[in-house]
């Protein structure tokens, strides 16, 4: 199939928006192919944003007026500078326009070209030869996954990041008690949780019907050399990705590769990045275009059984009571949880102590206490069956029976008067996570 260049997408982009500005009236074009799905879903952001902006114009200008006639004197306040898509993006990603979102996006994928854009479409979606014979749970398929991605040199990384099997020396030699994260190490721990949000965020906003795994992750790895941030999955125990991507039955560890999102759709994206030291680590599950009853029931469940166990974070909780709270919430909603992958301490290690396990009847020891830092990751499947199965990539955990599941993930702080939530949503408080609204999650 004939493609355009991300390139020549982002410069018709910035054509359009410098005649629009200028009040050029645009001549009428003949229509033009169809562009694939990853620069569709490029063009789309840059459309989606047109009634948002005049909102928010309108807004302001509302705002503005009430100011004025209440200060008359006061100068009049000049107009920011117009930064470039980049570097907006770097400082604010959930807020600047989608025209400039869209540019950025568009040299993402430009700058991340590995060759994919050369393979037929039944090159791409042929599963790797580990598959051939393997017997699926469910309907999912695997597809071409693209080479790895090496981050540029002289960068902070963590210890596995060079390893040729991705060890993590010091995660084997760690410690067995949580640390206590205080003054500049806490900061710095809060500054790579904000980070992972951003990166997150980006994700989410770029992942629409059409695009792939593999454009996730490339948007992904970009979004972390932009602000020289590790991308904490890469070459992690030989993960070959920068971010999780697990639709539908993958429960969680999906290798992202070059099947396309397909309206219907639910799909978790799982991000963790290095700043400075420190790992930071969050997952959401989106709901793309219009789900059936179940995936909206699924989706809830896993989100307000993070929400329930978040209620319990403060000092003196036994960690091994989370478990109880999520359990008990699943049952509402007739879901199952899964047992083998649980909650972690996160910070200097990609995964450390405590371990925080997602169901009742656990034996997790030990007690939160001011400066604990430590993930919450529930995984919630549909039906009774909370068993799971590896892919022969040795990665992607599926269900037993193929029905989907969803997951939901924070990274919590244990403070004097209760918890932070350091992952938490732009816009949102830190003090408690925000009651369930599917309008969050749904692309």
């Amino acid at each position: 199939e004939a493609t355009r260049s991300a390139s020549a997408i982002s410069s018709q982009m910035a054509t359009t928006s410098t005649a629009s500005s200028m009040g050029i009236k645009k001549k009428k074009r003949r229509p033009k192919k169809k562009a694939p799905a990853a620069q569709e879903a490029v063009e789309e952001a840059a459309e989606q944003s047109a009634e948002d902006s005049e909102a928010e114009g309108a807004k302001g200008e509302s705002e503005q007026e009430g100011e004025d006639a209440a200060a008359p004197a006061k100068r009049k306040k000049r107009r920011p500078k117009r930064k470039g898509g980049a570097a907006a993006l770097q400082s604010a990603p959930a807020r600047v326009p989608d025209e400039e979102f869209a540019e950025w996006a568009g040299r993402a994928l430009e700058a991340t070209a590995n060759g994919n854009e050369k393979m037929s479409r039944e090159e791409l979606v042929k599963p790797p030869k580990p598959f051939w014979g393997y017997k699926y749970t469910g309907s999912l398929r695997p597809a071409h996954v693209s080479p790895q991605m090496r981050m540029p040199a002289g960068w902070c990384v963590p210890d596995y990041a060079l390893e040729p099997e991705g060890v993590s020396h010091s995660e084997r030699q760690g410690p067995k008690e949580v640390p206590v994260l205080e003054g500049k190490d806490l900061e710095t721990m809060r500054e790579a949780c904000r980070l992972g949000r951003e990166v997150l965020d980006i994700a989410s906003r770029f992942m629409r019907a059409g695009v792939t795994g593999d454009e996730i992750d490339r948007v992904v790895y970009q979004a972390c050399v932009d602000r020289k941030i590790y991308p904490s999955p890469l070459n992690y125990y030989r993960f070959p990705k920068s971010v999780c991507v697990s639709p539908n039955e993958v429960i969680c560890h999906g290798i992202p590769d070059s099947r396309p999102i397909e309206e219907g759709d639910i799909v978790n994206l799982d991000v963790s990045i290095y700043h400075q030291g420190f790992h930071s680590d969050l997952n959401e599950t989106f709901l793309v275009g219009e789900c059936d009853e179940d995936a909206h029931r699924l989706v809830r469940a896993a989100y307000c059984a993070l929400y329930a166990a978040a209620q319990l974070v403060r000092p003196g909780t036994f960690y091994r009571d989370l478990g109880c709270a999520i359990h008990a919430e699943a049952a509402k909603s007739n879901c199952a949880v899964v047992t083998t992958y649980c909650g972690h301490g996160v910070g200097q290690l990609f995964h450390g102590p405590p371990k925080v396990p997602h169901y009742r009847k656990n034996k997790a020891v030990g007690v939160m206490k001011p400066g604990h830092v430590f993930t919450v990751e529930p995984m919630l499947n549909l039906g009774s069956n909370g068993g799971d199965r590896t892919w022969p990539d040795n990665w992607t955990a599926v269900t037993r029976d193929g029905k989907r599941s969803a997951q939901f993930e924070h990274t919590f702080l244990v403070t004097e008067q209760g918890v932070e939530v350091l992952t938490a949503r732009s816009g949102a408080g830190r003090s408690m996570m925000p009651p369930y609204d599917p309008a969050m999650f749904q692309l």
